[in-house]
């Protein structure tokens, strides 16, 4: 609530005085016929007083024009809070007006009563819907008390006026009487995120930096607080990289009379899918899938595949090298076939890794190699426990750095001070590569532009709102399609204890519906693993279990860095598993931004209770990974 001063006097004015100030103005009430504003009037008049000649000073300045106006002694001040600061009106028998530059174009000439009303009431809206902006721009008007008295009653309205976005009309508000999301806001950062000029935002490359900065520079016009590097919005890490200069090779002994040592090269033979190390050593072990799965994997092993079915060996490929092995040999498909001659061709990527932190949990810890039909008959062959070895040259380390933004929103409930909320999303895609049809640059409008504008969106109205009971983290991380490096980075270098995380929801490729489900609805992964998705759910979130748990989701986003360290962290989606997936063709054009809206919409009041309450997020019984 604002206090108007009136005269000497100060009085409060509530929201609905202030919209019959502005019905006043626009039903015509006060003086009759068309009311005008000249600042050649107000200025004419002789000053009387020190204080008046130098307002009458200030007066000959242009509209617009910045000028440092001093407080005079004497008058008083009405003041409103905003996230960066105090503004403050100054009036002094007559009313001297401070307004923001959106409507310096309305005060540039003369004014009709409409024009004021009009101007007045975005200008009372925009104060009570708590839009806030710390770039002011001054220009002064005074007016006689008697003739502009309902103009008096609207100081206050005035005190903090966004910048730019309140001149939106069509702007969605988050006001007293509800919440709101911003559908303009959400088509403007998705136009940006997901155009051609950021070149589909490389992981590590200057383009992932102007969108970290694009973000950066939008949470600190929210007013929220920076949680970055020094003070700012940004953390920069080092990554370090080395490249293979000859192609990797499996070599073992064979036993028996005719012992010989057999060496397969990559693209020949068999076929590197993933190095998690330029070499290895261990002995073989061939699980059947046909004669039972849930096999034991021998920790340290080198385990060959074998199913009747393609599908199963893709399912269990990741079970099975998560738990221990060194590394995983299938048979070549009909699908690796095909691709078999322009993968050979180049030579594997080693992981990156990041300078002083813990390996990625995103990544496969595991090498991964399909065989040829005659490679996997003489493996087929081979006893178990025969040493099969891999080695790669690779050059010097090369390095590079990835960005994260990061804002923070400070608690009030010193009860819930180890309760943290972490909103989360990665701002980085696949940058420029192989063309499509012509097209070489990778969007990334889903993947994961969505999920970076939904975050956007909550820090928009979170900010907009009284401060929460529990601290809230909004993080937007870089080279996750490199292996989680930008999360893993930001988990080892955190604002607060990770233990005093208590939640991390991760927004991953939101922007089109999943057929899977009903319409406008999310989907959360590993919804079963904790209480966290059903609670959302029961307090209106369009939230239901991943209608597909096959696809491994839940430890394919930056969700599950932070869930291997004990955090109850889970992915917000709606990816129906489209054709566009890491493709050109994943672009504004394939948005359905009536789903993100409504999707997103639908978490504004479930996350706005969730930070607000004592919730206690855990994981049910063999949840946790």
């Amino acid at each position: 609530m604002a206090a108007v001063i009136i005269g000497p006097g100060r009085h409060e004015l509530d929201g609905a005085a202030l919209g019959r100030q502005v019905s006043g103005l626009q039903s015509g009430h006060g003086n009759a016929g068309e009311r005008r504003f000249h600042k050649e009037t107000v200025a004419a008049r002789p000053p009387q007083t020190h204080e008046e000649r130098e307002t009458s000073q200030q007066q000959q300045l242009p509209l617009g024009s910045q000028h440092d106006f001093r407080r005079p002694q004497g008058t008083h001040t009405c003041t409103r809070r905003s996230t960066t600061g105090i503004v403050p009106i100054v009036a002094e028998g007559e009313w001297l007006f401070a307004v923001q530059s959106p409507f310096q174009v309305l005060l540039t000439r003369t004014l009709t009563r409409g024009e004021l009303a009009r101007f007045f009431g975005n200008a009372a809206t925009t104060c009570l819907s708590g839009t806030y902006n710390s770039r002011i721009v001054y220009f002064m008007i005074r007016a006689s008390v008697a003739n502009y008295i309902r103009l008096g009653a609207l100081v206050c309205a005035l005190v903090v006026i966004a910048d730019g976005q309140a001149a939106k009309t069509t702007r969605a508000q988050s006001t007293l009487t509800g919440l709101q999301m911003c559908a303009p806001c959400v088509h403007a950062h998705m136009d940006f995120l997901a155009s051609d000029a950021l070149r589909g935002r490389g992981s590590g490359t200057p383009d992932e930096l102007v969108a970290a900065t694009y973000i950066a520079s939008e949470l600190e016009q929210y007013g929220v607080a920076p949680a970055g590097d020094d003070g700012t919005y940004l953390q920069r890490a080092t990554l370090l990289r080395q490249k293979l200069t000859s192609a990797p090779q499996l070599k073992f002994h064979t036993s028996g009379p005719a012992e010989r040592e057999v060496a397969w090269t990559h693209g020949k033979e068999i076929l590197a899918l993933y190095l998690a190390n330029p070499s290895f050593s261990g002995p073989l072990q061939k699980i059947d899938l046909a004669k039972g799965e849930n096999q034991r994997v021998q920790s340290g092993g080198v385990v060959f595949l074998t199913a009747p079915h393609e599908d199963k060996i893709r399912r269990e490929q990741l079970r099975i090298g998560s738990q221990g092995a060194l590394a995983v040999l299938v048979p070549e498909s009909s699908r690796l076939r095909l691709r078999w001659e322009p993968m050979g061709s180049r030579l594997p990527e080693l992981p990156v890794q990041i300078e002083g932190a813990d390996r990625s949990d995103m990544g496969p810890q595991f090498s991964a190699f399909a065989v040829s039909s005659e490679a996997g008959a003489v493996l087929s062959d081979l006893p178990d426990g025969t040493t099969i070895e891999m080695k790669a040259t690779a050059g010097p380390v090369e390095k590079s750095h990835t960005w994260n933004a990061v804002g923070e929103i400070s608690g009030t409930d010193s009860s819930q001070q180890h309760a943290v909320v972490l909103l989360t999303a990665h701002l980085d895609h696949l940058g420029v590569g192989a063309p499509v049809n012509g097209d070489d640059i990778y969007n990334g409008a889903d993947d994961d532009a969505s999920g970076a504008t939904a975050v956007l969106e909550l820090a928009r109205v979170l900010a907009s709102q009284p401060k929460p009971r529990r601290t809230v983290i909004f993080a937007l991380f870089g080279s996750e399609e490199t292996g989680g490096l930008g999360s893993t980075y930001f988990r080892e270098h955190l604002p607060v204890p990770l233990h005093d995380i208590s939640a991390c929801l991760e927004f991953e490729m939101i922007g089109r519906a999943d057929p899977a489900v009903a319409e406008d609805t999310l989907w959360l992964t590993g919804w079963e693993r904790s209480n966290l998705g059903p609670e959302l759910a029961r307090h209106g979130a369009h939230l239901v279990a991943d209608p597909h748990p096959d696809q491994g989701f839940f430890r394919r986003s930056d969700n599950y860095v932070f869930a291997k360290k004990g955090v109850v962290a889970q992915t917000v989606s709606s990816y129906g598993l489209h054709g566009d997936y890491h493709q050109p063709s994943d672009d504004l054009a394939h948005i359905d931004f009536k789903h993100m809206n409504e999707a997103i919409h639908s978490m504004l009041k479930p996350v706005l209770w969730l930070v607000n309450s004592a919730f206690a997020p855990h994981w049910n019984r063999g949840g946790q990974p």
